[in-house]
């Protein structure tokens, strides 16, 4: 048995609503313990930057244009981190910190991908060593730089087959801003990629035509009704373009302006169904277990169940919170990248062989 170590996790999603924090403890091989999960709330001023930045990124030359903007944004995300970190000192010793900051553009194209979050600053205020830029090392290894958590997808599944409660072959579908799959097949062997819009655009929708950040349960959408008309021309649109042929993608690739001049409710209700649409075409026919935000918008799933003619469980049937799995993974991804084990494959961002990732620093 390898040393135990225990690795909080961070992530931050592209709602840009507050941070995800997860404890385990794992061998960064095949044992994890989940210790605790916690959501932490930006506040609102904090919230409104990050949306106000990233609709002005809309190129890599608006990084360098924005760029001190970006910077203070920036220092502010990592205090904001360093504060949960040091609540969750006072109930367990850390050993290490998995940083994946604040996603604000995503290029697989151009090989960038810019998370906000000052790794040697984190460090040296938690006094902690700290993984950070996950993603850089995928990308100058020809990969897409996403996605990152199979690796733990797969370590849940050996872990819950083990003990005799799933079967594989098994998808688990993750429904955060952007939606991704990990298949799973009867020899234990992953294919991993993202595969459309998740909550991003139902989310902007909402956010920009009511007082609400999202569609809570789907029932917004869920009382609209669907334009047929406007849905089969912005599917036409997306299949016809390149978007619908890249292994990772970012917030930036889908546009909701095809909803203009629409209700909220029928306006929910197409994006949605468009949404759907286009997940269902890529989930596999397994088990299908879902994670991530939007597995709580039952108007979407309900669409895609009906699309893949087969039902959708929980990954919360396990006792595993799916709210939690990527800061989950981040902190497992820091164990592995702290021993130097890959944590991008072939299978799962395209890069050309197995490579490890994050950037490791001891700033204290």
């Amino acid at each position: 048995m390898g040393k135990i170590y225990t690795a909080l996790g961070f992530m931050s999603g592209t709602s840009g609503d507050g941070v995800d924090s997860s404890v385990i403890q794992s061998d960064g091989k095949d044992q994890v313990l989940i210790k605790w999960n916690k959501y932490n709330p930006y506040p609102r001023y904090l919230s409104s930057e990050i949306h106000r930045i990233k609709e002005k990124i809309q190129n890599p030359r608006d990084l360098s244009n924005f760029s001190n903007e970006i910077e203070l944004l920036e220092d502010k995300l990592t205090n904001f981190h360093a504060d949960v970190a040091k609540k969750w000192f006072e109930k367990i010793k850390i050993d290490i910190i998995g940083f994946h900051g604040q996603t604000i553009f995503h290029n697989s194209d151009e090989k960038i991908s810019k998370q906000l979050g000052l790794g040697k600053k984190l460090s040296h205020l938690t006094n902690k060593t700290v993984v950070y830029d996950f993603r850089k090392n995928d990308l100058k290894n020809g990969g897409e730089g996403a996605p990152l958590t199979p690796i733990y997808h797969l370590l849940l599944i050996k872990v819950l087959a083990k003990k005799e409660k799933v079967k594989v072959p098994v998808t688990i579908l993750n429904i955060g801003g952007i939606a991704n799959i990990t298949s799973i097949n009867k020899n234990y062997e992953m294919i991993s990629m993202d595969i459309g819009p998740g909550n991003c655009m139902i989310d902007k929708w909402i956010r920009i035509n009511s007082g609400k950040n999202f569609d809570e349960n789907g029932n917004i959408g869920k009382s609209g009704s669907i334009d047929k008309f406007i849905l089969e021309q912005s599917l036409d649109n997306y299949y016809n373009n390149n978007i619908s042929k890249k292994k990772s993608l970012d917030t930036n690739d889908f546009d909701i302006s095809f909803a203009k001049g629409l209700s909220l409710e029928n306006g929910a209700a197409t994006i949605t169904e468009f949404t759907a649409n286009i997940l269902s075409k890529k989930i596999l026919e397994n088990d299908v277990y879902v994670c991530g935000g939007g597995r709580k918008n039952n108007f979407l799933i309900e669409l895609i169940e009906e699309k893949i003619k087969n039902k959708i469980k929980l990954i919360d049937d396990f006792g595993i919170d799916g709210n939690f799995i990527e800061s989950q993974a981040f902190a497992y991804l820091a164990i592995r990248s702290f021993l130097k084990l890959p944590i991008s494959f072939p299978e799962t961002t395209g890069c050309k062989e197995p490579c490890t990732g994050g950037v490791i620093v001891r700033n204290f």
